[in-house]
């Protein structure tokens, strides 16, 4: 059995797809010029900085420096090796693979392996408990009463964990799973008296809880019985469980939120799947009613749009008002959904039907500053001229951080309507407000410049590394001008980073490849190495140079940058010494090389 890929059939995937379309899969992009652009899924940011080339089949991103080819970025973005990366997008093309032995894997790697193994194992388990064995009929007839049909069942693989401790236990250790890898990762746990195992989930509806790429890490537990506790049971986190980092069901939803450019957003797995009974196809699920940042950026790559769906009690509608606040920050337009108070999506749609939540409560949610209206209103008795004057300031505060001037205005006109107040007054109190909220924003975007400014100065590249970073990026670009380098300049680049990136260049055309900017990238092996040749084959070249220029770049390099180093250093020696004879041999020895040089 073949240990690696052969290049040609590595090459012959490549040549199948098309980066734009895989990389869509994980990031909403745009058309801009020639290139794509979206927010890149390797850093947190509001503007697009990330950008996809369909000509040089690359992608960079300018604000963290990622970049790289097809493989690269699934590797990346999937956490693969190279050989599984390319086994997954094999499966996208024509091209059949050779016959693969498993790689090397590390003890971490084969450890999460026995996880990933343990939980699809007890996936299949549970699910085929519900839906076929005798100890699952209560939880059927369970789920029947409560909607849920064989379709949803089937698609969200919901399954049922028998009354016993020791069920699931006996199944992984028939199968040579050891108790401690399956109490590691949360299917089982430890007694502490004694060390041994048993069932962590017992006579519940079982959930799988999936991550990016759609495998099972984790479930979540719910009982049959009323009186249990606790209703809802997660596994723990662990190594490849952080339930901050993922979204119920967004491996599922994903390609529904991408072409709806809209995702709705509700507290956990049950709604999600009750949800989709009503057609709700682009919903996902926080697990846990605090929302992180990371599962907010994870929504603004695939989408421009949010609509939160949270209960209607004040849990729910408290959790919606921090979520939104969070997302909004994140640079998505957020919408919140009306239910009424006391019920949860599941109960609306048993109660209404599922057309209705689909046409009423999802097709018509509402702006945020109606949520906001709405919710500010709560525990308050409007019939009080105290609390509509609270009322009255805490719009006005929510009203200062719109970022438009004309929605500003039309909220400050519907209390002016409502309450009979002063047009000139209430803007004026808004006014202060914004006055604030502009200085605080002016505080922080000067921290921001300092920082940013400081940043460019420590990119700024000298006249010498730029002449070689063009020459890099021309050889790319282009055979023809590698080999005119290399006749002029071999090996006599000054920067480390582009000797080794000639050295690498020269021997990829030495070995017969034409110019391929995207294959050439998946010669590197060190990261650093491959960001800037991504960074330079994105850049717009022109290959076809005159012999004036090219001998210009070879005298820049070849010439000039040795000198300039021997002024450097002298310039040092000078700050070094006291001695006036050795400082006008230094000064002379600086002139002769500047008058070279020139």
């Amino acid at each position: 059995m073949a240990q690696r890929i052969p290049e040609e059939t590595v090459e012959k995937v490549r040549r199948e797809l098309d980066i734009v379309d895989v990389v869509s899969e994980y990031v909403q992009l745009k058309k801009q010029g020639r290139n794509f652009t979206g927010l890149c899924p390797f850093h947190g940011e509001k503007t697009p900085s990330f950008s996809v080339s369909q000509d040089k089949q690359l992608y960079h991103c300018f604000g963290c420096g990622a970049g790289g080819s097809i493989f690269t970025f699934v590797m990346e973005f999937e956490g693969l090796s190279f050989l599984e990366t390319v086994q997954k997008l094999a499966s996208k093309t024509s091209v059949e693979l050779p016959e693969i032995a498993p790689e090397q894997s590390t003890p971490e790697q084969e450890e999460a392996g026995v996880w990933y193994d343990g939980h699809e194992l007890a996936m299949k388990l549970y699910h085929h408990l519900l839906v076929s064995s005798p100890e699952g009929r209560k939880a059927r007839e369970y789920l029947r009463k409560r909607g849920f049909t064989k379709e949803m069942i089937e698609r969200f693989q919901l399954g049922y964990a028998p009354d016993s401790w020791s069920f699931l236990t006996d199944f992984l250790q028939k199968r040579n799973f050891l108790p401690r890898d399956m109490a590691d990762c949360g299917l089982l746990a430890l007694r502490e008296s004694d060390g041994r195992p048993f069932d962590r989930f017992r006579n519940r509806i079982m959930f799988p809880i999936w991550d990016k790429s759609g495998r099972v890490i984790a479930f979540g537990g719910r009982v049959l019985e009323a009186d249990d506790k606790p209703k809802y049971l997660n596994s723990p986190e662990s190594q490849v469980f952080n339930k901050s980092r993922l979204l119920y069901y967004f491996h599922g939803a994903r390609p529904a939120v991408k072409r709806k450019n809209e995702a709705v957003l509700f507290e956990g797995y049950v709604d999600v799947i009750s949800a989709f009974r009503a057609g709700i196809e682009h919903g996902v699920g926080a697990l846990g009613t605090a929302l992180s940042e990371e599962q907010a950026k994870m929504l603004r790559r695939n989408a421009d749009r949010v609509i939160l769906c949270y209960d209607g009690d004040e849990a729910g509608q408290k959790a919606a008002w921090k979520n939104a606040e969070i997302l909004k920050k994140s640079g998505l337009e957020v919408f919140v959904a009306a239910l009424p108070e006391g019920m949860d999506p599941d109960d609306y749609i048993k109660e209404y039907g599922a057309d209705r939540f689909a046409d009423t409560v999802i097709g018509q949610p509402r702006t945020l500053m109606e949520f906001k209206s709405v919710y500010l209103r709560r525990n308050k008795n409007m019939s009080q001229e105290a609390d509509q004057l609270r009322f009255v300031e805490e719009m006005l505060i929510e009203i200062s951080r719109l970022p438009k001037a004309i929605e500003r205005d039309h909220y400050i006109r519907r209390l002016e309507e409502e309450f009979s107040l002063s047009y000139d007054v209430l803007k004026q109190e808004m006014k202060e407000h914004v006055q604030n909220n502009v200085q605080a924003r002016t505080k922080q975007q000067k921290q921001i410049q300092r920082k940013v400014t400081a940043e460019q100065v420590r990119k700024m590249l000298t006249a010498d590394e730029k002449a070689e970073s063009d020459l890099i990026a021309m050889m790319i670009h282009s055979r023809e001008a590698a080999e005119d380098v290399e006749n002029r300049i071999g090996s006599a680049f000054q920067y480390e980073t582009y000797q080794a990136l000639a050295a690498l260049l020269y021997s990829f055309y030495a070995a017969g490849h034409e110019s391929d900017p995207a294959g050439f990238l998946e010669t590197i092996g060190d990261a650093e190495l491959k960001q800037t040749a991504a960074a330079l084959a994105m850049k717009e070249v022109h290959v076809d140079l005159s012999e004036q220029v090219m001998e210009d770049y070879a005298r820049q390099i070849i010439h000039r940058t040795p000198a300039r180093k021997q002024i450097e250093e002298l310039q040092q020696l000078m700050k070094q010494t006291n001695d006036v004879e050795q400082l006008k041999n230094y000064a002379a020895k600086m002139l002769e090389l500047k008058t070279k040089m020139q």
